[in-house]
């Protein structure tokens, strides 16, 4: 596992250990360890600058390697980032846990709506508006989810969402996100750390740290982080009608705190 993720892995790419850290500082300063994790791409998406692309899918653990039973499962979700010299590097990794699977996964699909590269006089956008435009984005998001999540959430996602979150397996589209929201009867919000954008300027990712205060109990309150995907989407068909929209939703909440 640590020679694969510092293989892979971009010189400024982050894991989750709980909170964003340097992956190749992370994996340097430990040594390797048994068991085999494993895990199998089946949804993934690229811009269409290809210079950014995400995949997910679920993942298992193997304590003492391919013999032993998985003793644990989850989704995985990777950000990819195409590197200077053209190699593919993961730019953002994280995941969620889930309970074992009944049967084997989906066969890998992509993104209906992928565009190819037709207007390459137009890949190369102002990133850094973009991604002041992403952050912007973000907080109006908080601000209407801390009014009503679910109605913020219904407003800004996009029909084939995927909501991921610990202790499940996704919720995928709109109806499976609302159903997932009103089962936990809360209220989100977030404040947003960073921002990326591909240079085409219709593909990006945020991420930051959340709260999540359940309905039930105002001392009931989880905290964590969250990785956003969002895209543009097209309403009417016309470039001009395109606005962004979140198509992948993952939360990844902080160990409870020690009862010491």
């Amino acid at each position: 596992m640590r020679a694969s993720f510092l293989a892979f892995i971009a010189d400024d790419g982050l894991l989750f250990r709980p909170g964003p850290v340097s992956g190749k500082k992370w994996w340097t300063e430990r040594p390797e360890r048994p068991g085999l994790l494993s895990w199998e791409p089946v949804y993934a998406d690229v811009s269409r600058a290809g210079d950014i692309g995400y995949t997910t899918g679920p993942w298992e653990f193997r304590p003492g390697g391919p013999a032993d039973k998985p003793v644990g499962h989850g989704q995985f979700m990777t950000i990819w980032g195409k590197q200077p010299g053209g190699a593919w590097k993961f730019l953002l990794d994280i995941g969620t846990s889930n309970p074992a699977p009944a049967g084997l996964p989906p066969s890998l699909t992509f993104s209906s709506d992928f565009r190819k590269n037709t207007d390459k006089d137009k890949l190369n956008v102002n990133t850094a508006k973009v991604r002041d435009e992403l952050l912007r984005l973000e907080r109006d998001f908080a601000a209407a989810s801390a009014k009503d999540t679910a109605a913020a959430f219904d407003a800004e996602a996009a029909d084939d969402i995927r909501l991921m979150r610990d202790g499940h397996f996704p919720f995928v589209g709109k109806d499976a996100m609302r159903k997932a929201l009103a089962a936990e009867r809360g209220t989100l919000t977030w404040e947003p750390a960073q921002a990326v954008a591909a240079r085409s300027g219709e593909l990006g990712y945020t991420y930051g740290t959340y709260e999540l205060r359940r309905a039930a109990s105002a001392s009931a309150v989880e905290r964590g982080h969250y990785v956003r995907i969002w895209k543009k989407k097209s309403g009417g068909g016309k470039k001009s009608d395109e606005r962004w929209k979140v198509v992948l939703d993952l939360l990844n909440p902080l160990p409870p705190p020690s009862a010491n």
